[in-house]
């Protein structure tokens, strides 16, 4: 019913318990009360028995020995009816007289209590207890002395058998037992109900408490009194209400904390204060490129030592403690990766450690970014101050010159370099507008279903001299006859193909090859220029189409005026076709340029001509 150290097991025990000592205190008490009683009565009716005729009769004897026949047979005849055995003791302890004629003559030391005996010849009455024969028979022994005028004569020693008492102290014994008995299955049973009473709410507390801890909190406990354990459910009721708010609201911004923490593109890492990792998101894991199960296998120092020895908790507490008014974080790189670490130890109010957190952000295009800016200053710087610094000095010559002007040929020749250095600074600054609004989407786009076959021959022939001056076989490996038609801004078009032809035409040795194809491969159409010219190292084809991006700065400056920015440019204006454009090359075997464009007409306004 109950399990073992249950408050309804305690209840009965204790309850049991003391009905129990309760009413073995008082069946103790009562027996030895009757036992006193019966006994006092023994005691008076002894006494009685005594005072009421044999010591007056007795004590007109002046030697009691010398009348022995006379006492005997008066005892004999007074006495032979009553239940108590009666001896006439003389002072020399010799029974001289008794109920009892085989006790005559006989010692009373012997046969008697001779200490009581001893009393009572002294003028003492006493009594005592015990046990007679080999029966072990329970006896009172009372002596009363036998007193004349003078002095004591002798001892009147009567005996009275207790078997009887005891006997109703026993039969009394067992009526208390069985009645405790009742009384104690009775207390169990009235103990079970009390119990059930007091145990049957709390039970439905623990209940109640059990689905709590299990996230249950929609349950009431059933209050049915207005006691203390009433008042109890109704405070866990408004307890369960309130805990279950506090419960829905932190378990909304849990979920929005976990979606925060997942979605964020930051990395994060939590430890305790142990320095196990508790949590780690996503980022994170994609960042290391780890699992989540990995992770939480190790310690935290274990974990981020093999990416930043810095960031580890000892170096983490150092700088905390000695860089207060200092930001908290680190920069690191990884796998080709930079990284920014940030780090907080957080602290309880007793600035006692309680974990730490770590934010990292993958600042690798950042750095990137500020790499290429601060490669444009530089270009730009250089680029601007090239043509201005030929500009400034062959004027300045011109005019601090005297007679100069006088020489046309001279002036024409300085002239001539002026032009082509504004003309060159002038292309600078027609790129870099031109890059701006494409970036911004403010350039302004003339597209139409044109050939592109048409397109790519113009520029072919357009740039035909510039290959022949070098030596250069430029190909056309493509059908001039056919018609390929995709929807294009020509202009912007021609500029993407103008600018790759002309940069596969420089970067090609005298007497190389440079091959032009245009394939159509389902709803496609792909153009690619290929040459042997120099090549590409293999490091620098990620960076090529970064903007203000040189492959190799000094090289690019001999082989002629180029900005840096053309083939930013051709992704902008390719990837606004819908189409991409890739570079393949290796370094001394030349390069490869493919460009894809999609040719599905069907997608084009009803009113274009096909």
């Amino acid at each position: 019913m109950w399990k073992k150290g249950s408050i309804g097991g305690r209840l009965i025990s204790i309850y049991f318990l003391l009905v129990f000592i309760a009413l073995t205190i008082v069946g103790v008490f009562i027996i030895q009360q009757l036992e006193a009683y019966h006994m006092n009565n023994t005691r008076d009716s002894l006494t009685k028995v005594a005072q009421e005729g044999v010591l007056k009769s007795l004590s007109s004897y002046s030697s009691l020995k010398e009348s022995q026949q006379e006492i005997q047979i008066n005892i004999e005849t007074w006495y032979s009816a009553v239940q108590e055995e009666i001896f006439v003791v003389d002072e020399s302890l010799n029974i001289v007289a008794s109920t009892n004629s085989s006790f005559v003559n006989k010692s009373a030391i012997d046969d008697l209590d001779a200490e009581l005996i001893t009393k009572a010849l002294t003028g003492i009455v006493s009594e005592s207890e015990g046990v007679i024969g080999s029966q072990k028979i329970p006896v009172m022994n009372m002596a009363f002395p036998i007193e004349n005028e003078e002095n004591v004569t002798g001892v009147l020693y009567i005996r009275e058998d207790l078997t009887s008492v005891y006997d109703t102290l026993e039969q009394s014994m067992l009526i208390f037992i069985q009645a405790m008995l009742i009384a104690l299955c009775v207390t169990v049973i009235l103990g079970v109900l009390i119990s059930k009473g007091i145990t049957r709410p709390i039970n439905q507390l623990t209940h109640r408490a059990e689905a709590m801890s299990k996230g249950d909190f929609k349950r009431q406990v059933n209050v049915k009194s207005g006691d203390e354990i009433g008042r109890l459910g109704k405070a866990f009721n408004q307890m369960a209400e309130q805990l279950d708010k506090t419960m829905s609201e932190i378990s909304d911004e849990k979920n929005k904390l976990e979606i925060v923490l997942k979605t964020m593109a930051d990395g994060l890492i939590a430890t305790d204060e142990l320095g196990r990792i508790i949590h780690i998101n996503s980022a994170a894991l994609d960042m290391f490129n780890i699992t989540e199960e990995y992770a939480k296998s190790k310690h935290y120092d274990a974990l981020i030592s093999e990416y930043c020895p810095e960031l580890i908790l000892e170096k983490i507490r150092i700088k905390t403690e000695a860089e207060t008014e200092l930001e908290s974080a680190e920069i690191f790189e990884y796998n080709g990766y930079v990284y920014y670490a940030r780090y907080e130890i957080i602290d309880r109010s007793q600035n006692s450690e309680v974990g730490l957190v770590v934010i990292i952000q993958d600042i690798t295009e950042r750095q990137k970014l500020e790499s290429m800016q601060k490669d444009f200053v530089a270009n730009v710087s250089h680029e601007l101050n090239t043509p201005l610094t030929t500009i400034k000095s062959y004027t300045e010559t011109i005019l601090d010159s005297e007679g100069i002007l006088q020489e046309e040929e001279m002036v024409k020749r300085f002239l001539t370099v002026i032009d082509s250095e504004a003309d060159r600074m002038s292309r600078l600054v027609k790129d870099l507008l031109q890059l701006s609004r494409l970036e911004s989407q403010r350039e302004k786009w003339n597209k139409s279903v044109q050939d592109v076959v048409s397109i790519v021959s113009n520029v072919v022939l357009k740039n035909s001299i510039n290959a022949k001056n070098k030596n250069q076989h430029l190909n056309s490996l493509f059908n001039q006859e056919q018609q390929i038609l995709a929807y294009v801004d020509p202009d912007k078009f021609e500029q993407v193909l103008l600018n790759i032809l002309s940069n596969a035409i420089k970067y090609t040795e005298e007497n190389g090859r440079i091959d032009v194809d245009v394939i159509q491969r389902n709803d496609n159409v792909y153009i690619t220029v290929m040459d042997n010219g120099i090549g590409i190292s293999e490091k620098e084809l990620p960076r090529l189409f970064e903007r203000f991006y040189r492959v190799d700065k000094a090289r690019s400056r001999s082989m002629g005026s180029g900005t840096g920015l053309g083939l930013s440019i051709a992704k902008q204006i390719i990837e606004e076709h819908e189409g991409t454009i890739s570079i393949e090359s290796k370094e001394g075997k030349g390069t490869t340029v493919t460009i894809q464009l999609p040719v599905d007409i069907g997608s084009l306004p009803d009113n274009i001509e096909q």
